[in-house]
């Protein structure tokens, strides 16, 4: 159903290097882009497209308030090392790695990007 998903950033250089770094772990490409466009573009692990980049109207990013996007990872593993490559680029914390009981006790992690949109990452689908 969902083609692609896309977040604003202020500082693309900044969004690139951290979702460079988290989004292979989980399957995902690094930027199908080159260094010198203004945008980062994704191949996820599904065939959905994630793109970061400015705002389309020129004002400055923000993100969303309430908005927070879910990452599926295959193993507890993998949450943890998607959340450590995060918060060594400039990630936010928002929940470290454990189990999460408003799911269960599903094994997951939060955090924001340099930007502030907000992830969330745990093993499995908590829909299927």
């Amino acid at each position: 159903m969902i083609m692609s998903i896309r977040v604003g950033t202020n500082d693309i250089g900044k969004a690139r290097a951290f979702y460079n770094a988290t989004l292979p772990i989980l399957g995902g490409s690094e930027s199908l882009m080159p260094d010198t466009a203004p945008i980062g573009l994704y191949k996820l692990s599904n065939g959905q497209m994630f793109l970061v980049g400015p705002a389309a109207d020129g004002e400055p990013a923000t993100a969303a308030n309430g908005g927070t996007i879910l990452l599926i990872a295959s193993d507890e593993a993998a949450v943890d090392a998607w959340y450590a490559a995060g918060m060594e680029n400039g990630g936010i914390d928002e929940g470290k790695p454990g189990p999460r009981p408003q799911v269960q006790g599903r094994y997951g992690a939060y955090m924001r990007d340099p930007d502030g949109n907000k992830f969330g990452c745990y093993v499995g689908n908590l829909f299927g």
